[in-house]
């Protein structure tokens, strides 16, 4: 299959999709590296941004491999498109239901596990954080701390499946930010949590983390109640005329 440009105005999943059919119809077998980001983005014409993206999508499930220095290979032929448009999809109550379960378990981890990098470097995210103003800036600072509790869990599997899972929590963060409904946990909640972990105590940062994400949550459920509520009411009204 030859490569052809992606109509205007597409997402990274137009990107996505032509890249996957390289692979599945066996033009980029496996071993095969493929061309470079600069070479794509002119052969699909859309940004170096946007291949970058697509190419770190497949990379975090497996078909693709990043080789620093050498370039990018396909190593797997299987086909993610159903789990990345399920990700795509997912509402911000299934993003923080998500991040719960990841954001407890690498607190846990990282309280036993840190390092003196890991918990400077926390340090200066948590910074970022709460210096953070503007929604995207906001959002990116509060993943970017997020990933580094996981990174400081020594676990790769949790730090690749958080790197995978990060731009959506950016993108959710954000929206809460301009959404003044939903709550958001402030500084002193995340200060918490890496208070704990630099004391080295696992179950005061895990409880730390719930305490980050749950408020947020219960909001998040309450509003989507409400919605099937008035969405109940209003079919029940049509049903009844």
């Amino acid at each position: 299959m030859v490569l052809s440009p992606v109509p205007g105005g597409s997402t990274v999943d137009a990107v996505l999709d032509q890249l996957q059919a390289q692979i599945s119809d066996g033009s980029w077998p496996v071993g095969r590296r493929i061309p470079a980001e600069l070479e794509l983005a002119a052969r699909l014409g859309v940004s170096r941004p946007a291949v970058r993206e697509a190419i770190r999508a497949l990379t975090h499930v497996g078909v693709l491999e990043v080789r620093r220095g050498d370039g990018t290979y396909v190593r797997s032929t299987a086909n993610p498109r159903a789990l990345l448009r399920r990700l795509a999809r997912a509402s911000i109550r299934d993003t923080f239901e998500l991040q719960l379960a990841y954001d407890v378990q690498a607190a846990r981890l990282a309280a036993r596990r840190r390092t003196g990098a890991d918990l400077a470097r926390l340090e200066e995210l948590l910074r970022a954080r709460d210096e953070a103003t503007e929604a995207d800036e906001f959002g990116a600072a509060d993943a970017a701390f997020h990933l580094g509790v996981a990174e400081a869990s020594g676990n790769p599997l949790l730090i690749e499946a958080m790197r995978f899972f990060i731009d959506r929590l950016h993108e959710s963060m954000r929206a809460i930010r301009l959404d003044r409904e939903v709550p958001e946990a402030g500084p002193a909640a995340h200060r918490a949590v890496l208070d704990a972990i630099a004391a080295g105590d696992p179950q005061a940062a895990a409880s730390a983390a719930a305490a980050v994400v749950e408020p947020t949550l219960a909001v998040l459920e309450s509003l989507a109640a409400r919605e099937e509520a008035a969405a109940a009411e209003k079919s029940e009204a049509g049903a009844g005329r």
